[in-house]
């Protein structure tokens, strides 16, 4: 008789990470986005593991406060910035970091989804949805004042509806965009700094037509019509990116995450 010695194979306990089951759950929803109903379950998944993130599970913090703020050093620093996790055809996801004050200006995300998710801090977010047609002779004001009135070009100008106007902290539920509704947003930082998870399905590329464009409001007017009761819309001028406003990078920290 003899005896064989078998090595016993370390048994593998470790389990996929939040983000990771995130970005497994982003792949699935969003690469079959025409399945109708099958869509909607696979996005009330996704949004059920994003209302569980934090900022721990990536292993990220809110910027300690040095000083005043005022020296060079924090004149050059970015307003924003971007931690890069992942990119597929599909889906791209990150982070973006607020410092205390800042704005997102108002930006378009043409033909995608989008999913944002608080991680710290409170962001107020103002969401506009394009409107068919010219914009309203009543809104259009031709000329902008300032150094010099400028003239604006109608065919910069579009008109715009106010769909939602609201303020989010981690424990909100992640606010949504689609290519037709909440598709242009604003992005507040208030009472210090902030930052959100974002997933952009499919990512921005201009070579694809998914570039992004800049927006200022002109005007604004409520029509108390029967069918838009209330409803505020505005009229809405393309501009090149605010040269106040530029978003740097920074390593991400967390997890790692293979999709």
């Amino acid at each position: 008789m003899f005896t064989v010695h078998t090595k016993k194979m370390p048994r593998n306990n470790s389990k996929p990470s939040l983000i990771q089951k995130i970005a497994n759950q982003a792949q699935v929803t969003f690469k079959n986005c025409d399945d109708g109903k099958d869509f909607l379950a696979n996005l009330a998944e996704l949004s059920a593991l994003l209302s569980e993130i934090r900022a721990a599970d990536l292993n990220i913090a809110p910027t300690r406060k040095k000083g005043s703020g005022s020296g060079t050093r924090a004149r050059h620093r970015a307003p924003v910035t971007y931690m890069h996790i992942c990119e597929t055809r599909t889906f791209s996801m990150g982070v973006f970091a607020l410092r205390s004050g800042v704005s997102i200006p108002l930006h378009d995300h043409p033909g995608m989804n989008g999913m944002l998710k608080v991680l710290y801090g409170k962001v107020r977010i103002r969401c506009f949805d394009k409107l068919d047609g010219p914009p309203d002779p009543d809104l259009y004001p031709g000329t902008v004042s300032g150094a010099g009135s400028e003239t604006v070009r109608k065919d910069a100008v579009c008109l715009a509806a106010l769909r939602s106007s609201g303020e989010f902290i981690q424990q909100s539920a992640p606010c949504v965009l689609t290519p037709h509704t909440d598709n242009l947003h604003q992005i507040d930082a208030l009472d210090g700094p902030a930052a959100f998870l974002d997933i952009l399905a499919p990512p921005y590329d201009p070579e694809d037509g998914r570039d992004c464009h800049y927006y200022r409001v002109l005007r604004t007017a409520s029509k108390n019509g029967d069918d838009k009761k209330g409803e505020e819309t505005a009229c809405l001028l393309e501009i090149p990116q605010p040269e106040e406003f530029w978003c740097g990078g920074e390593p991400y920290p967390g997890p790692k995450v293979a999709v």
